[in-house]
């Protein structure tokens, strides 16, 4: 494992079906306050937002991105067409393909997932 990070969530079992479909992660644990998807070497726990916490806060449908952290999730991908097709069966987005963009030897493209945090996604450029 070379990376891991955790993501507060009101849907722990929607976000992380989420990224283990976008971004092509294995859900290895549950437990009723958390999951955790992962790949070889990145670890993602999703853990629920505390109820009093929870209470404040609302989802829109669509969900407005969350764009104010200073933090954002990359995620390796094959594909970031088919992630692109999957994410809206699944409640988020990937960014159409006139934004994205290269930079070290990958294309990269922004989304957002079921609840608005935004992440993004990388390809290796081929060729």
């Amino acid at each position: 494992m070379t990376g891991a990070a955790a993501l507060y969530a009101l849907d722990v079992h929607r976000v992380a079906g989420f990224y283990a479909a976008v971004a092509g992660l294995q859900v290895t644990e549950t437990d009723p306050g958390y999951l955790v998807v992962e790949s070889s070497d990145f670890e993602l726990a999703i853990v629920e937002i505390p109820p009093l916490l929870a209470a404040e806060i609302e989802v829109l449908s669509p969900p407005l991105r969350r764009e104010d952290t200073p933090i954002k999730l990359a995620f390796f991908v094959s594909s970031i067409a088919d992630a692109r097709a999957q994410a809206p069966t699944l409640g988020g987005v990937v960014d159409p393909a006139e934004h994205e963009w290269t930079f070290r030897g990958h294309r990269i493209c922004d989304g957002s997932d079921p609840e608005g945090n935004v992440f993004q996604l990388r390809e290796p450029l081929t060729g």
